[in-house]
């Protein structure tokens, strides 16, 4: 194994982790496993936890063996699995990211599965989540799920200010007469939207696609977001910025606390974070719609172009050296059959990574119609999350001086954001060429 090489390995998304190097150790980290043969399970979202453990406590009734699943926050995730990596415990089963999945699966991390997956259609999942977690050939994760991205609005900001409802025929230029309105209306008191820009695959990724560029091109090797769709994409983005929070505000208070705590009227966010709402407490004023169309003409004019939304999956994975393989690939496969994923999908958890298995998802929310999450594969074209062998090396980059961060902080320069994207062009073949 090259520790060299795995040492390299960076996770950032929505948040920034970095992993500490690797060293010592053969092929990957032991599992210590429990005196009582219990299966150790890590994950990192905790509104996850609960839902996750009836399912697997429903395996449990079948196999015997035991099921604990911890939850570790994300930037711990990481550095405790890379620490287990080195040499040291880890985890039995647990979650792998497109951010990470590559480096893991080439340093021989994680389980084969091809031989206990024999009897598995993988053609019943969502191929992007599927091919993510392959590697030479062999399958190392089986897709847990997919997700896709709504546009979260505050009726009673609307209402007070007199301002119409999103709907799922509005296209972006409706987002940014509405955040402008709001913003004027209220004398600033309320942000009109409020985007983090490292939280890419619900933000401004979309804006890129939606308006034909390409963040990363379908085959990881190259990037169109120089180009003059990229930039119509993200001028869009700038115009909507001008009527946000500004991102030193974002930064210390976060969108999604913005808006809980009605500072702004609207967000884009993804499926994984309903619960968040949903068990908020001015929920009933929140209402969910349609990711916005793109403009065909990228001139400000009301035509709807495409309706564009990302869609990522994490993988369930196990540990390469784990002392019961066979007992922790039939948790993972049970985790992937219809019977589990359609548990996952009514228990509210998360949409499925099998296909046609997410319709339950949408009813799982008694009082909030969540449905925009489901019809936006229907109306909308879904994009895999951008990701290259090496994705958080140009996805850290972007963030800074010379990329989007001067975009990000100036808004109302019209120059800056077509700029951003011309030295993001070059920022990211670079670091495809590197990797």
């Amino acid at each position: 194994m090259n520790f060299k090489k795995f040492g390299k390995l960076a996770l950032s998304a929505a948040m920034t982790a970095s992993l500490v190097a690797c060293g010592g150790g053969s092929n990957g980290g032991s599992s210590s496993g429990s005196s009582d043969g219990t299966i150790r399970v890590n994950i990192w979202d905790n509104n996850q936890k609960d839902g996750l453990q009836k399912i697997a406590d429903k395996w449990t009734e079948t196999s015997g063996v035991p099921v604990k699943i911890e939850v570790i926050d994300w930037d711990n995730y990481w550095t405790l699995l890379e620490a287990g990596a080195s040499g040291g415990e880890m985890p039995d089963v647990f979650w792998m990211h497109s951010n990470t999945a590559q480096m893991y699966m080439e340093n021989d991390m994680l389980l084969n599965l091809d031989d206990y997956i024999k009897d598995v259609d993988m053609s019943q999942f969502y191929e992007g989540v599927t091919n993510l977690y392959k590697s030479n050939g062999h399958q190392y994760a089986l897709p847990k799920d997919h997700d896709t991205i709504a546009l979260l609005y505050n009726k009673a900001i609307f209402d007070k200010y007199g301002v119409d409802c999103p709907t799922d025929d509005w296209s972006w230029n409706d987002v940014q007469k509405a955040a402008k309105a709001i913003t004027e209306a209220s004398n600033g008191d309320v942000y009109g939207y409020a985007l983090n820009s490292s939280n890419n695959q619900d933000g401004w990724y979309n804006f890129i696609q939606a308006y034909g560029g390409q963040v990363i091109t379908p085959d990881h090797k190259g990037t169109t977001i120089g180009s003059k769709e990229s930039k119509a994409g993200m001028e869009m983005c700038r115009q909507i910025l001008e009527y946000a929070a500004p991102q030193s505000v974002v930064a210390e208070t976060g969108t999604d606390s913005l808006f809980a705590s009605g500072k702004t009227a609207m967000i884009t966010q993804g499926s994984w974070m309903i619960n968040f709402f949903y068990t908020a407490e001015n929920s009933k004023d929140y209402f969910w719609a349609e990711l916005p169309y793109g403009d065909a003409n990228g001139n400000g004019q009301e035509d709807p172009g495409e309706r564009v939304s990302a869609y990522n999956g994490l993988g369930w994975a196990a540990n390469a050296n784990v002392a019961n393989p066979e007992e922790c690939a039939s948790l993972i496969k049970y985790f992937c059959s219809e019977e589990g994923q359609l548990m996952q999908a009514e228990l509210g958890v998360t949409m499925g990574g099998m296909k046609g298995v997410s319709d339950a998802f949408a009813g799982a929310f008694d009082g909030m119609d969540v449905s925009a999450f489901i019809k936006v594969e229907e109306t909308g074209t879904l994009y895999f999350r951008p990701y290259t062998r090496n994705t958080t090396v140009w996805e850290d980059a972007l963030q800074q001086a010379g990329a989007f961060l001067d975009a990000w902080q100036n808004p109302k320069d019209k120059d800056v954001m077509a700029k951003a994207c011309e030295n993001a062009q070059a920022i990211i073949e670079n670091a495809i060429a590197n990797e």
